[in-house]
């Protein structure tokens, strides 16, 4: 969809395993091409780049399954050198979560030692957990029992300080594949449609142009009719049989940031349930020119931005 690199250059905003069975090939193929490429390919850290987290939703019993946990620990090692942050062009900041509390400048980001473990509040565990939730003022409690949530004021004023026009992060499933939050001033970006295939998703890429002239790409979810014989329930379902949750290691460890974890994708599959119907009004912001694009990649010099989740795919792009 959006060209080759070098020709092309990409930005993944991160969750590149878990919730799978082919994270080892997914998180193998994009490190390969940030080893062939390393000047047009560029990964972040996603909050599932973490060994507490993919311990349990499925990437430990797949390296351990296939291959060893020697392998898992190195993938551990590989995750805690990863940026957390990018800038486009000067204008858009990027990561996988949103804002923190603590964050003052964008040095306090370049500051971050790594390598490092996610801690369970502070400026590294918000920039890879916390959520935009526009009906708030300032910051708030965050469903999800770590970091926070933050409302259009916060976003406002951080990106007048910071001189940015434009916050886009991933973390969370929506409807068309990206979705405008905070006054058009943040994007929210998902990238696989069908999400774990309990979902109706669509998923999205944002293409930035050399000139920060911006276009969406979309991926239609597909609906395959199940064969007589084919299990309809996800690997996420309550099946005995379902392998990719360690629910004897969810049970074990009862850290507020691993609790949070357990009940993420009830909430996100409640959240996705009564989600409010996205206004065409909402699709532009003021400072970018947002359409949806068709099928050539961007000219050179620009972007493509992506996170990528679940089943082996490119999950959250922008």
């Amino acid at each position: 969809m959006g060209g080759f690199p070098p020709a092309s250059n990409y930005l993944f905003l991160g969750d590149y395993v878990d919730r799978a069975r082919q994270s080892v090939e997914t998180i193998g193929l994009l490190l390969a091409y940030k080893v062939r490429f390393p000047a047009s390919f560029f990964l972040l850290r996603g909050n599932h780049e973490c060994a507490s987290l993919n311990r349990i939703y499925g990437f430990f019993d797949e390296c351990k399954r296939r291959y060893s946990v020697k392998l898992w620990r190195v993938f551990g090692d590989c995750f805690n050198c990863m940026p957390v942050a990018a800038v486009v062009g000067d204008r858009i900041l990027c990561m996988h979560g949103g804002l923190s509390p603590e964050l003052e400048s964008l040095d306090q980001i370049r500051a971050l030692a790594r390598p490092t473990e996610v801690p369970e509040d502070g400026l590294l565990c918000d920039l890879l957990w916390s959520d935009p939730e526009p009906r708030v003022t300032g910051w708030g409690y965050n469903g999800r029992g770590v970091s926070y949530t933050f409302g259009p004021d916060v976003v406002d004023e951080f990106l007048e300080r910071q001189g940015l026009e434009l916050i886009c992060r991933a973390h969370q499933v929506v409807e068309d594949g990206y979705e405008f939050a905070c006054g058009r001033k943040l994007v929210t970006i998902f990238s696989a449609p069908n999400y774990c295939g309990e979902f109706d998703n669509a998923g999205g890429m944002l293409v930035v142009g050399a000139d920060l002239r911006c276009s969406f790409k979309i991926l239609r979810p597909v609906h395959p009719p199940p064969a007589d014989d084919a299990p309809t329930d996800s690997d996420l379902s309550d099946d005995d049989d379902a392998p990719d949750v360690d629910e004897d290691a969810l049970a074990r460890l009862a850290t507020p940031a691993r609790a949070a974890a357990a009940a993420e994708l009830e909430r996100r599959k409640a959240a996705f349930a009564n989600r409010d119907s996205p206004s065409s009004a909402g699709r532009t912001p003021p400072t970018f020119e947002f359409a949806h694009g068709g099928d050539e990649p961007p000219e050179p010099g620009g972007a493509i931005v992506l996170d990528a989740t679940a089943d082996g795919a490119a999950g959250d792009a922008a």
